[in-house]
């Protein structure tokens, strides 16, 4: 049965018209699915029973169900646990800044790319996500909470370019002003690294912010914690950013996770920041989550003011993530792998 959510509007239509419908029906479905974000067809009250039922037959409609929801008592993020009609589970993150409300989503179930410092691959891949189901994040978030959602960052479970297609439809899907109508200047996808697809993604020409998560300044160092490195290596990979940078006129950033003793002395910040100079980017320092199967230890607060006072010193700029949702772990990831393991 096929997922109407993840059909374009052209598609949407091609569809209907073997079903004899006029153009203007596949106006009103494509609105009530984007614009309303309805989770069944009988909440489309201006088709006939007839229609409805007939659809219903034909297709379904990806939604996602609130399996559990933690609110932060520090900065009210959100963090959701969200069941997908097949029984599988991804999450999503919602984050009050004083421009609106970001929403974390995930792309995949699980992810494949085995880096060492996150939860996301360790209760194993199970598939990609359909655009609608991406896009249901979105309706299901903003429903339950009352808010509009302004932007978007692909940075939840799941490598965002290892399901490029599906990512693609989805971004050109809530960027529709039949839809959600989200700027796409406003939405994140973020990698670790998959080359070839960074250079489709140019030649998509679609105005998102790409962010690389590169986490360590040289191949010995990244390959260790970053499986993706012995594919693709780091001169490699920012050579992939700065023609990004070049072709979209956007800024690339680049998450660095801080790991004690291993990626975060003043030697690595200086060999970094060689590999960047003359580079209009961000480097966005993250102090590593503890997540318990890891082993990996956090770094020193004076350790992770240093990297970033060495960067600055070379012309870089670097910020220091304020950690959101500390006390819900709020990272993704972890939701899943405990109820995978029926913790």
């Amino acid at each position: 049965m096929t997922d109407i959510k993840s059909l374009s509007f052209d598609e949407l239509s091609e569809e209907l018209s073997t079903l004899n419908l006029p153009r203007y029906r596949a106006e009103q479905i494509y609105s009530w699915l984007h614009k309303n974000g309805v989770s069944s067809f009988d909440e489309m009250t201006n088709l006939s029973k007839d229609l409805r039922a007939q659809l219903d037959e034909k297709y379904f409609i990806s939604s996602c169900e609130i399996e559990e929801k933690y609110v932060s008592k520090l900065d009210e993020t959100v963090k959701y646990l969200l069941r997908l009609h097949d029984g599988e589970y991804i999450e999503a993150v919602v984050m009050k800044y004083k421009y609106g409300y970001t929403i974390c989503i995930s792309s995949q179930i699980g992810c494949k790319m085995g880096c060492k410092f996150c939860a996301s691959t360790l209760a194993g891949f199970k598939r990609n996500l359909l655009s609608g189901e991406m896009e249901s994040q979105i309706h299901t978030a903003q429903r339950d909470l009352g808010v509009r959602i302004s932007h978007i960052v692909l940075m939840g479970i799941g490598e965002p370019l290892d399901n490029f297609d599906n990512v693609i439809k989805f971004l050109r899907t809530v960027n529709d002003d039949r839809g959600l109508n989200i700027s796409l200047r406003d939405v994140t996808v973020s990698t670790c690294g998959i080359v070839p697809k960074i250079y489709d993604l140019i030649n998509e020409k679609l105005p998102v912010t790409l962010t690389l998560s590169l986490h360590a300044p040289n191949d010995d160092m990244r390959s260790r914690i970053m499986p993706v490195n012995d594919r693709w290596s780091v001169d490699e990979v920012i050579k992939a950013c700065k023609s990004y940078a070049e072709q979209t006129s956007r800024r690339v950033s680049f998450e660095y996770t801080l790991i004690n003793g291993v990626n975060d002395t003043t030697e690595c910040a200086e060999e970094l920041a060689s590999k960047l100079k003359g580079f209009i980017c961000h480097v966005n320092l993250i102090p590593v989550n503890d997540v318990e199967e890891r082993g990996n230890v956090r770094s020193s607060d004076k350790a992770v003011n240093n990297f970033k006072d060495v960067l600055k010193s070379y012309g870089i700029n670097a910020t220091i993530r304020r950690t959101l949702g500390k006390d819900i772990n709020a990272s993704c990831g972890q939701l899943r792998r405990k109820k995978k393991s029926g913790d």
